[in-house]
């Protein structure tokens, strides 16, 4: 091969080389270029979410309304025993007023008076009122539970003051003139067998003490 030919065929290898070589590392510069483009648009992005994003702050709590419930009072008459136990008392007491204001005064009395008082309980301990039924002749039936028999401390005074406080704290209401007696759902003639419980029983006076 002649020399001429040899290094022109040389030059325009090398030429060729050199041309794509050059479009090559053109192209590997643009896509540096792009790829610097995309991690700065990125960054940028990620520190302006960033901002928009506040520190989160502790949940609001709503602040409890406590609204104050209107309770209307009833003043009741309870007959409790006087402190030598001969008699009855007639106190006020002031309990809450609702639609079943019989069985609210008959549990007030259950509770029996004040320690400071000096008055004594009638009901024995233990003793629950499991039902009341206020007839619309006037008849009131209470139904005990079997303490108020079993408990009652023996005693003809005894008896007449469990009777009549609660004969006594029925009748002050005006649709109630009288009150028959059961115990765990039967029927008494009497507690301990001194008052004849077989009438429906009405209040009476008699046995109250007055009070100065």
């Amino acid at each position: 091969m002649p020399r001429k030919l040899f290094v022109l065929i040389t030059v325009l290898v090398l030429i060729s080389f050199t041309i794509s070589g050059c479009g090559l590392l053109d192209k590997i510069l643009s896509i540096k270029e792009d790829f610097q483009k995309a991690d700065a648009e990125l960054e940028e992005g990620v520190g302006e979410q960033s901002e928009e994003i506040d520190v989160e702050s502790p949940p609001i709590v709503p602040e409890l309304v406590i609204a104050e419930e209107n309770i209307e009072f009833k003043n009741v008459v309870l007959y409790f025993g006087s402190s030598d136990g001969q008699h009855l008392v007639a106190i006020e007491k002031e309990i809450p007023k609702t639609e079943g204001i019989a069985r609210a005064t008959i549990n007030a009395l259950i509770e029996g008076p004040d320690f400071q008082s000096g008055l004594l309980p009638t009901i024995p301990a233990g003793t629950e009122l499991l039902d009341i039924n206020v007839k619309e002749d006037g008849l009131c039936i209470v139904d005990f539970s079997q303490e108020l028999v079993t408990n009652l401390p023996g005693g003809e005074i005894n008896e007449k003051l469990a009777v009549y406080s609660i004969v006594n704290t029925l009748c002050q209401f005006p649709t109630i003139d009288r009150v028959e007696f059961r115990v765990q759902g039967q029927r008494m003639d009497t507690l301990l067998g001194y008052v004849n419980l077989a009438p429906a029983i009405v209040a009476s006076t008699d046995i109250v003490q007055e009070i100065d």
